[in-house]
C-alpha cells in the first residue's frame, strides 16, 4: 500500500510569532521554521504503517517555494521513502493547494492520503476536506486512531460530543489530531541517509494547475496585549473594581 504525506513549511511553534511593523504580513527574517505539528504526527503514523508491514512506501509532499524541500528531507530523515516538491511562490490558499495535492494523487495514485488537520500559521483546516472533495474519496477528519483492515481503514475521530469510528473504502483520506501519536525524533544516521534520498520537483504547470489567488491579505497585525494583574487587599475592594474598572458586574 503506498501512503502520500502532505507536510508543510512554518514558523517553529516554539517561536513567537512577530507581525512587520507595516502590517503587511508576518516577520520571518530570522526566524527558525519547521514541519507543522500535525503534519510531522502525519508523516510517524504513516512510518508506523510502514513498520507494521501495512504500507510499502510513504512518499512526502510539499507546497510552496525551494526552501520547504528542508521539511520534506526532515520527513525523509523520519521515515518516507521519497519526497516531492511542487514548487510555488509566494503564499498560495488552501484550495490551491487541494488542487495541486489532486493532481500528485492522480499522478501517483496512493491507497491512502494522511495530512495533518490544520497548520498552525493560517489555521484553516480546510486542505484535508477540500481534497477529499476534488478527488472524490471517503475523508475522516480529526483522527485519534487509525487502523488499516483489508481494502478499508477505520477511524477513530474526535467530535464535540466524545469519539466517533468511521469506516472507509481505500483509497481514502486522512486528517489527523493531536493524540493520534507522538512523533520520533530523527536520528543523526537517518538525517545523513535522507540527504541521498530521491526529491522530484515539479511546478503547477507540470501538474495542469493554475494557481489563482481568490482572497487578498489586507492586514496582520498583533493582538492586545493582556493588563498585568493586580492584587487587591480584601473583598470588598475586589467587588469595587469588578464594579467601577472592569465594569463586568452591577
Amino acid at each position: 500500500m503506498k501512503v502520500l504525506v502532505a507536510v508543510k513549511r512554518v514558523v517553529d511553534y516554539n517561536v513567537k510569532v512577530r507581525a512587520k511593523a507595516d502590517g503587511t504580513d508576518v516577520d520571518l527574517n530570522n526566524v527558525k521554521m519547521s514541519i507543522n505539528p500535525f503534519c510531522e504526527i502525519a508523516v510517524e503514523e504513516a512510518v508506523r504503517l510502514k513498520e507494521a508491514g501495512i504500507a510499502t512506501e510513504v512518499i512526502a509532499v510539499s507546497v510552496g517555494s525551494k526552501s520547504c524541500q528542508e521539511q520534506i528531507r526532515t520527513a525523509l530523515a523520519l521515515g518516507a521513502d521519497r519526497g516531492i516538491q511542487v514548487e510555488t511562490e509566494g503564499k498560495v490558499e488552501p484550495l490551491v493547494v487541494a488542487k495541486l495535492l489532486k493532481a500528485v494523487v492522480d499522478k501517483e495514485q496512493p491507497q491512502l492520503v494522511i495530512l495533518g488537520k490544520q497548520s498552525i500559521d493560517g489555521d484553516n483546516n480546510q486542505t484535508g476536506q477540500m481534497l477529499g472533495a476534488l478527488a472524490n474519496m471517503g475523508q475522516g477528519t480529526f483522527a485519534s486512531k487509525i487502523v488499516v483492515e483489508g481494502d478499508k481503514v477505520n477511524v477513530i475521530r474526535e467530535i464535540d460530543g466524545g469519539l466517533q469510528t468511521v469506516s472507509l473504502n481505500l483509497p481514502a483520506i486522512v486528517t489527523t489530531d493531536l493524540r493520534l501519536n507522538e512523533p520520533r525524533y530523527a536520528s543523526l544516521p537517518n538525517i545523513m541517509k535522507a540527504k541521498k534520498k530521491p526529491l522530484d520537483v515539479y511546478t503547477p504547470d507540470d501538474l495542469g494547475v493554475a494557481v489563482t489567488s481568490h482572497i487578498t491579505q489586507i492586514k496582520v497585525e498583533a493582538p492586545a496585549e493582556r493588563k498585568a494583574g493586580i492584587k487587591v487587599k480584601d473583598v470588598e475592594e475586589l467587588v469595587d473594581k469588578l464594579k467601577n474598572e472592569a465594569k463586568i458586574i452591577s
